[in-house]
C-alpha cells in the first residue's frame, strides 16, 4: 500500500470555496454503530479498529494529510474492512480521500502507479481534460449536497468515466471512478436551507447555466465537510464497448462513421491493435445476395474492387455460405487456401495474412458476416471469440437495421416509380430497382427507370357485370329527384302560411313543372338543369329565410335534412342501389382473392381486378412470370378450366345474395377467350400494366367493346343473368372450352342447353363469335376443387 499524496485537480478555486476537514470522525461513528447490532465475529474486528483509532489520539483530531504516512497501519486495518475480505491489493485500483476529492492520501501501489503514469501525464497535455475534471468535481459536490439535504439525486451519480489510451495496446481503455461519500458529514453553516424549484435543474447535466444557479443559490462557502471518502476504479473498457454499439442502434446510427466507430469497438473488445474488422450485411433482392458500395467496410468488398474479381464470384460464395453458415478461419493463408477459394487470391494480394469470418444472426437467420482480419499472422482462438461473443448479438441486430434500410430505400424507389404490386412480378421490378439505384448512385442526372415489360404471356379476361346497372341508376336517380321535388314543394307550401313573399309561389310554380318533366325519363343535361335551378333559384331564397325568419328555421331544417346524401329521404333509392351493388362486389371481389390466392400455388400469374359497376379482372400467365419455374401448357389449360368454373361459382353466389339485397340486383358473367401470347408493360406514369404492340393492342380494344354486344340479326344482348358467356375468334378455343362445359355439365354444375352464337359487328371489330351456357342453381349443395 502506498502513502503518499497525490494532488488530483491542479484547480484549487473549488477547494478554497468550501470548507472542509478531514477526520475519521465518521468511521468512528460508523463502527460505535456496528458494535451495538453486530453478532458476529467482526465485532471484534471493529472495536480492534476502534481502540485502535482512539489510541492514536491524532486519528481522531482533524487531520493534516501529509501526516498520514506515519499511521500506515492503522490505514491498511481500514482498508481491509471497506474492502473484501478475498480482494488482492495488488489488483484493486482503491484509495482513500479527503472529503472534498482533491488529495489522496493512502492508496494501493496499482492505483498510485497508474495515476503517476497516466493521469498526471494527460493533465500536462489535455487542458480540456482538466476543465472537465474540475467541472465534473463541482458536479459531484452539489450531487451530494443535494443528497443529502434535498433527497434530490438526478443531477449526475458518484461514476465517472475515464478514458485511458494504452501505450503497450494501442488501444483506449475505459474505468469508472466510483466516490463513495458515507463516511462524509456535511454542515451548513447558516439557519435555514432556501428551497429550491428542481424543474430548473432538468438541463444541469449538459448546461452550464444549472451549476451557476445552484452556485448563486447555494454557496459552496456555506457548507462544511469533514471525514474522508473512498475511490475505487473499475474496468470496464469491454463493458463501454458494447453500449457503444448498443447504442448506435438505439439511434439508428448504422452510417459509414458509426460503422468506424464500431470496428473500432471491436478492436477494444478484441483486446489487440493489429486485429482488423469488416462488417458485411448480408442484403438481398429476390432472395440472392448483391453486395452494396455503400457496405465499404468490409475487406471482402473492396479487395474484390481493387483487384477485378467478378461481383459473380462473390454472389456465388454468398450464395454457399448462406446455405451453410459457419465460422471460418483462415490464421494463415496458404496457396491451398486460395486455390480452393477463389476470394482469398484478393484478400492476400491486399496484404492480409490472417482472414477470419464469423455468422451473425437475428432471430436465428443469417444476416450478415463480420470479419476478423490482420496484416500479421494473428491467431484467431477461443479466447478471442469468448470476449466477440457479447457483441454478435447486437451486430445481428445492426445488420439487420442496415438490410432494413435498405428495402426500405428499394421501397420508396418502388412506390414512387411503380406501384403497390403482387408478389408474381414484384421479383422484375426489385431487379430493375436494384439496377436503377445502382447505376445513379452519386448522379444529381439520374436516368429514367427502364419500362418493366413480360413478353410472350396469355391472357385471360372475365368480367361480372350487374345487369342493367344503368337503368337501376337512372330509375333510383327519378324516384329520389321526385321525392326531393315533393319535399320542396310541401316545404315552400308551408313556408307561405308563416311568411309573405311572391319569390316563394314562383318557385313553387317551377317545382311543380319539374315534378311533372321527372315523370319521365331525365338526361344529364336534365339533371344539370335541375341543378341549377336548385342551387341558384331555390337555397338562396331557404337561407334567406331562415336567417331572417326564425319562425320558418324549423321548415327549412327539415327540408336540407331531407337531402343530406348520407340520411336524407331524398336519397334513399340512390343509397339502397349502392349498397346492393357494393355488397355484390364486394362479394365477387373477396372469392376472386380468396380463389387466385390458391390457384398462385400451382404456378405464379399476374393477376389484377376492377371495380366498374360490377367487376373485371386480368389474368397474365407465362413463362416470363416465373422464370425459375418451367412453365408448361398444361398450367395454362389448368387456369381456363378454373376461370370457367368461378365464374359458375360467382353465379351461383350472386344468385344467392338476392334475397339478402334491399334493392334485388343480377349478374352476368362473360369470357374472353385469347389463345395467342401477347406481352404487357408497365406504364409509370398511369401506374398499371398496358398490352404492347399493335396486334395486341387489338385484344385490348376487343375487351372494352365487347360487355354490351349482342347477338347477329337479334336484339338480344349476349351476357344474359344464369348464363355464361364465352367470346372467342377460332374454332380451335370454342372446342378447348366446350370439353370444360361438358366437364362441368357432368358435375351438375352447368345446364345442358350449350349455345353457338354469331355475334353483331362492332366497329373495326368482326368474326367474334360466343358459347352460351346456362348456370345450374338448382344444385347449390355441390363444391369443387379449385
Amino acid at each position: 500500500m502506498n502513502t503518499n499524496v497525490i494532488k488530483i485537480n491542479k484547480n484549487e478555486c473549488i477547494g478554497r470555496q468550501i470548507e472542509w476537514s478531514l477526520s475519521f470522525r465518521p468511521l468512528v461513528a460508523y463502527l460505535k454503530r456496528r458494535l451495538k447490532t453486530e453478532e458476529t465475529i467482526k465485532k471484534e474486528f471493529y472495536r480492534f479498529l476502534l481502540e485502535r483509532i482512539e489510541k492514536e489520539g491524532a486519528l481522531a483530531k482533524n487531520l493534516i494529510v501529509e501526516n498520514l504516512s506515519e499511521h500506515k497501519e492503522t490505514l491498511e486495518l481500514i482498508f481491509t474492512i471497506l474492502t473484501p475480505l478475498m480482494a488482492n491489493e495488488k489488483e484493486l485500483y482503491w484509495a482513500l480521500s479527503t472529503p472534498v476529492p482533491d488529495q489522496i492520501f493512502f492508496s494501493t501501489d496499482l492505483l498510485y502507479n497508474f495515476i503517476q503514469k497516466n493521469v498526471e501525464e494527460k493533465d500536462k497535455v489535455d487542458e480540456e481534460y482538466v476543465k472537465q475534471k474540475e467541472k465534473n468535481q463541482l458536479k459531484f459536490i452539489y450531487n451530494v449536497i443535494l443528497k443529502r439535504y434535498y433527497n434530490y439525486s438526478a443531477l449526475t451519480n458518484n461514476e465517472m468515466c475515464f478514458a485511458y489510451d494504452n501505450p503497450q495496446t494501442g488501444l483506449t481503455q475505459y474505468y469508472n471512478v466510483n466516490v463513495d461519500t458515507q463516511f462524509v458529514d456535511i454542515t451548513y453553516k447558516k439557519n435555514e436551507l432556501p428551497s429550491l424549484n428542481f424543474e430548473q435543474f432538468s438541463g444541469f447535466v449538459d448546461d452550464e447555466r444549472g451549476l451557476e444557479l445552484l452556485h448563486t443559490t447555494l454557496p459552496l462557502s456555506d457548507f462544511k465537510f469533514d471525514g474522508f471518502t473512498v475511490i475505487s476504479v473499475t474496468d470496464v473498457t469491454l463493458q463501454h464497448a458494447i453500449d457503444g454499439i448498443r447504442e448506435a442502434l438505439v439511434n439508428h446510427n448504422y452510417q459509414t462513421e458509426a460503422y468506424k466507430h464500431i470496428i473500432q469497438t471491436l478492436r477494444t473488445l478484441g483486446g489487440n491493435a493489429q486485429l482488423e474488422f469488416g462488417l458485411l450485411p448480408l442484403i438481398t433482392v429476390n432472395d440472392k445476395p448483391i453486395l452494396d458500395d455503400d457496405d465499404d467496410s468490409s475487406i471482402l468488398i473492396n479487395a474484390g474492387k481493387q483487384f477485378g474479381i467478378d461481383d459473380s464470384v462473390f454472389y456465388q460464395q454468398l450464395e454457399l455460405y448462406k446455405n451453410n453458415p459457419q465460422p471460418l478461419f483462415f490464421n494463415k493463408i496458404t496457396d491451398e487456401q486460395v486455390k480452393k477459394t477463389p476470394f482469398m487470391d484478393a484478400i492476400r494480394k491486399s496484404g492480409i495474412k490472417s482472414y477470419s469470418i464469423l455468422p451473425a444472426f437475428y432471430n436465428a437467420q443469417l444476416v450478415g458476416i463480420l470479419e476478423i482480419y490482420s496484416k500479421h499472422e494473428v491467431l484467431i482462438d477461443d479466447m478471442l471469440l469468448s470476449r466477440l461473443h457479447s457483441a454478435m448479438p447486437l451486430l445481428g441486430q445492426l445488420f439487420q437495421y442496415r438490410i432494413e434500410e435498405f428495402n426500405a430505400k428499394m421501397d420508396e424507389v418502388l412506390k414512387d416509380k411503380f406501384t403497390a404490386l403482387q408478389p408474381s412480378v414484384q421479383w422484375k421490378f426489385n431487379q430493375q430497382v436494384w439496377e436503377f439505384i445502382r447505376k445513379n448512385k452519386g448522379n444529381k442526372n439520374a436516368q429514367d427507370i427502364e419500362t418493366v415489360t413480360f413478353k410472350d404471356l396469355y391472357p385471360l379476361f372475365g368480367a361480372i357485370d350487374i345487369r342493367n346497372s344503368t337503368v337501376e341508376r337512372n330509375l333510383a336517380l327519378k324516384e329520389d329527384l321526385k321525392m326531393q321535388l315533393e319535399k320542396l314543394s310541401s316545404s315552400l307550401t308551408a313556408l307561405k302560411k308563416t311568411i309573405k313573399l311572391d319569390l316563394i309561389d314562383k318557385i313553387l310554380y317551377n317545382c311543380k313543372n319539374w315534378i311533372a318533366q321527372t315523370s319521365d325519363f331525365i338526361s344529364s343535361s336534365d339533371e344539370d338543369a335541375l341543378n341549377e335551378f336548385l342551387e341558384f333559384e331555390v337555397y338562396p331564397v331557404l337561407k334567406h329565410v331562415e336567417k331572417n325568419h326564425p319562425a320558418a328555421k324549423e321548415i327549412v331544417d327539415d327540408y336540407f335534412a331531407s337531402i343530406n346524401p348520407a340520411t336524407g329521404v331524398a336519397y334513399e333509392n340512390r343509397r339502397t342501389l349502392e349498397t346492393s351493388m357494393q355488397f355484390i362486389n364486394s362479394s365477387v371481389g373477396e372469392y376472386l382473392e380468396r380463389a387466385q390466392e390458391e390457384l398462385q400455388k400451382t404456378f405464379p400469374f399476374y393477376f389484377a381486378k376492377f371495380r366498374t359497376d360490377g367487376v373485371e379482372y386480368d389474368i397474365y400467365i407465362g413463362q416470363e412470370i416465373a422464370p425459375d419455374i418451367p412453365f408448361d401448357m398444361l398450367f395454362l389449360k389448368n387456369m381456363r378450366l378454373w376461370q370457367l368454373q368461378s365464374m359458375v361459382e360467382i353465379a351461383r353466389l350472386t344468385n344467392r345474395l338476392v334475397d339478402k339485397m334491399a334493392k334485388p340486383l343480377l349478374t352476368t358473367q362473360l369470357i374472353f377467350i385469347h389463345s395467342n401470347p401477347i406481352d404487357i408493360s408497365f406504364r409509370n406514369d398511369e401506374r398499371r400494366f398496358d398490352v404492347e404492340g399493335s396486334y395486341n393492342i387489338r385484344y385490348e380494344v376487343i375487351k372494352k367493346r365487347i360487355d354490351k354486344v349482342k347477338i347477329r340479326d337479334k336484339d338480344e344482348r349476349l351476357t344474359q343473368p344464369g348464363k355464361i358467356a364465352l367470346i372467342y375468334h377460332n374454332t380451335f378455343e370454342a372446342n378447348e372450352y366446350l370439353t370444360y362445359i361438358s366437364y362441368l355439365q357432368e358435375q351438375k354444375l352447368l345446364t345442358a342447353d350449350v349455345e353457338m352464337l354469331e355475334l353483331e359487328e362492332l366497329q373495326g371489330i368482326s368474326g367474334l363469335k360466343a358459347l352460351r351456357v346456362g348456370v345450374n342453381y338448382g344444385n347449390e349443395e355441390i363444391s369443387y376443387e379449385l
